[in-house]
């Protein structure tokens, strides 16, 4: 008999990357307890400083009061220890998107929680069903996939298995709610909705380049101009990052084969060089200036 879900007070984050801190933050603000967990209590430290400079940020700017900032980051623990996360009621995982880490960390998740805790993914792309098939709780395994920024996007994609059940998705949603987000809930396959969409559109621009159809700079302008995007596909992309680009359109092919989903050259090329956008200094643009 499946359990239903108790009431999310406590909220645990896995994972030391901006996406991780983001969640972390946007839950914190929000009023939930945090445990955020990185595998040395250092990066867990430095997360932890990153939160007080990004809400500090938001105090300038008039959006929070340093009282509120201040409640926030009293919400936080960081810690190294997975242990530490056995008292949540939800836990999302934000660690690389590479399946069989995700897997691993799912079966030791579903080792140290309590049976009653909610095991999420933040995969922008991954099986879902494949994560929850490593637990002894498939119902109670979902996705919840925010968007980078976290504290700033609006969307929430909740990602509902097969083996999901209603109780887990209606909590997941619940939770995206509570942090002022719009939850939209979408099956799971890959890249759901807003990456199957995104991805081979960035993929044809770089398609685009390789052609000599304009410059790099050019279609960006073009995109910006003509659609009234906010930033050009190549710009996205180094804010993405072209490693996790590159793996989210992987996952595509590997579901649809569809051509059209395959990495362009430059793109795989582009990570083999480890030019890999805003986080390693340099992608398509030069960020080291």
């Amino acid at each position: 008999m499946s359990i239903k879900p108790s009431p999310i007070k406590t909220l645990g984050v896995v994972g030391s990357g901006i996406m991780g801190s983001g969640i972390a933050e946007c839950a914190a603000v929000s009023g939930f307890e945090v445990v955020l967990r990185s595998r040395a209590q250092s990066s867990a430290d430095a997360m932890i400083a990153g939160m007080e400079k990004s809400l500090g940020r938001q105090v300038e700017k008039g959006k929070i009061s340093e009282d509120d900032r201040s409640a926030a980051l009293s919400r936080v623990t960081a810690t190294s220890d997975l242990g530490a996360l056995s008292a949540c009621d939800i836990i999302i995982e934000s660690v690389v998107e590479d399946l069989a880490v995700k897997k691993h960390l799912f079966t030791e998740l579903d080792r140290v929680c309590q049976e009653h805790t909610l095991l999420a993914t933040n995969t922008s792309t991954l099986p879902v069903v494949e994560l929850a098939m490593e637990t002894g709780r498939p119902d109670k395994v979902c996705g919840i996939h925010f968007f980078n920024p976290a504290p700033v996007m609006s969307l929430v994609e909740v990602v509902r298995p097969l083996t999901a059940s209603d109780a887990t998705i209606t909590a997941a949603r619940e939770l995206a709610e509570a942090c002022g987000k719009t939850a939209v809930e979408v099956k799971d396959r890959a890249g759901f909705v807003v990456n199957a969409l995104l991805f081979p559109y960035l993929n044809n621009a770089v398609r685009l380049l390789e052609s000599g159809v304009a410059t790099m700079e050019g279609i960006d302008e073009a995109m910006k101009g003509g659609c009234g995007f906010p930033m050009g596909p190549f710009a996205l992309l180094d804010l993405v990052g072209l490693d996790t680009s590159v793996a989210i359109l992987e996952a595509l092919y590997e579901e649809n084969r569809n051509p059209g989903d395959a990495p362009q050259p430059l793109l795989r090329r582009m990570v083999a060089a480890e030019l890999l956008g805003r986080k390693s200094g340099q992608g398509f643009y030069d960020y080291r200036k």
